[in-house]
């Protein structure tokens, strides 16, 4: 029999055990025992920026200030279907009919620059060359139809116009003064994309015998240019103009960092023809020149010395008149040396027609001086461009 002393012991040997049993996982825990295994995670606040006192770089504002006055071009010309050989038949088209199916419809994309705030835009003439129907789209979502001005395919450029409210136009820059190295942004609608910007630097200046216009007088850069940059902008860090974009130089359609564009110095002077014009007016002499090599160094007993050879003369043309002939070695034209086919035609091109300039020659070891009355060259039409699988347009197909 349990005593009652001993029964009061027990009972309160329970309650202390249950009392431990119960608040010991609580005191434990704020005693710090449990740690991080039983504690509930807490944000911990992230690090602040880091600051150390500079700017960092960003061309940001230079080419939000292009980007209003760049736009993209959408050209619409008509094809005429092939007609199958058996509808070419008269007897076939007696009994059925005439059946020729309409002419589809071509899309490009290409890219163009507001060079003026009444609408008139720059661009190359490949982007609209042809085209039945272009519209404009601007950088901030609007449209509008538009009206080819004038064109010059020896350039490779264009001028359009809109009719638009408050619009952005581009600064013009300077071409001239560009050193290899300097940075530039092509900004343009690359695969129909939307408007992108990219970066680079100017690889080489004055590129020119590339097969890619008459006139050719090329930055080469390797900011990315793709199909669809055509007529873009090429900004200096500034968002100044400084070319239009123009071609690449591509095995395969895409950037291989080698792209070419032309200098703003030279789309104003053919933009201003344009527009007061509709088209570009040059000097002509009637001659085909070639580069001197040692063959023709050797026949033509000129060892040593600069120049250029006329390989041709058109008849009764300015050259002609003033007596030049085939064989003949340009020495200067107007009083500018000459050392290259290129600048004979760089040259020439800014003769005024109808006036008389100085060319020296070399004639069998003998410098002769003639007076020549430029004439006015010819103008050409318009046409599809015959290009070298390695050199390409880049304007895109629209999707």
């Amino acid at each position: 029999m349990i005593s009652k002393k001993s029964l009061l012991k027990t009972i309160k040997t329970i309650v202390v055990c249950t009392t431990l049993a119960v608040g010991s996982p609580v005191i434990l825990a704020k005693l710090g025992f449990w740690g991080d295994a039983t504690a509930a995670p807490k944000f911990q606040k992230a690090n602040e920026p880091i600051n150390y006192g500079s700017t960092p770089i960003s061309f940001a504002t230079a080419i939000s200030r292009a980007f209003p006055a760049v736009v993209s071009i959408h050209s619409t010309k008509e094809i005429p279907k092939e007609l199958n050989q058996m509808m070419r038949d008269p007897v076939y088209r007696y009994f059925f009919g005439d059946q020729r199916q309409m002419p589809e419809g071509q899309s490009g994309i290409g890219s163009g620059v507001i060079v003026t705030s009444d609408g008139y835009v720059l661009t190359n003439n490949h982007v609209i060359n042809n085209a039945d129907d272009i519209t404009v789209k601007l950088a901030d979502g609007r449209q509008a139809k538009a009206k080819v001005i004038g064109s010059d395919p020896e350039t490779d450029l264009a001028i359009l116009k809109i009719d638009l409210p408050d619009l952005k136009s581009i600064a013009m820059g300077d071409s001239e003064n560009l050193k290899v190295g300097d940075l530039v942004f092509a900004i343009g609608n690359p695969f129909g994309v939307g408007q992108t910007a990219t970066h680079g630097i100017i690889s080489a200046t004055h590129r020119n015998d590339l097969g890619i216009s008459t006139f050719e007088n090329f930055l080469q850069t390797d900011a990315a240019i793709n199909p669809g940059n055509s007529g873009g902008a090429l900004i200096d860090i500034n968002g100044n103009l400084i070319g239009i974009n123009n071609a690449i130089y591509s095995r395969n359609g895409g950037f291989q960092g080698i792209g070419f564009a032309i200098p703003v110095n030279l789309a104003k002077d053919v933009m201003g023809e344009l527009i007061d014009a509709g088209h570009v007016t040059r000097g002509w002499l009637g001659i085909t020149v070639a580069k001197l090599n040692d063959d023709i160094r050797k026949s033509l007993n000129y060892p040593k010395g600069d120049g250029v050879v006329i390989a041709g003369v058109i008849r009764q043309g300015p050259a002609f008149n003033a007596g030049l002939r085939p064989g003949d070695i340009i020495i200067s034209v107007d009083g500018k040396t000459t050392t290259e086919p290129s600048e004979v035609l760089s040259i020439t091109a800014k003769l005024k027609p109808d006036s008389a300039y100085p060319i020296s020659v070399v004639r069998n070891g003998e410098t002769l001086d003639f007076r020549v009355v430029a004439g006015k060259r010819p103008l050409n039409k318009p046409k599809e461009q015959q290009e070298e699988p390695s050199m390409q347009k880049n304007n895109a197909p629209s999707k």
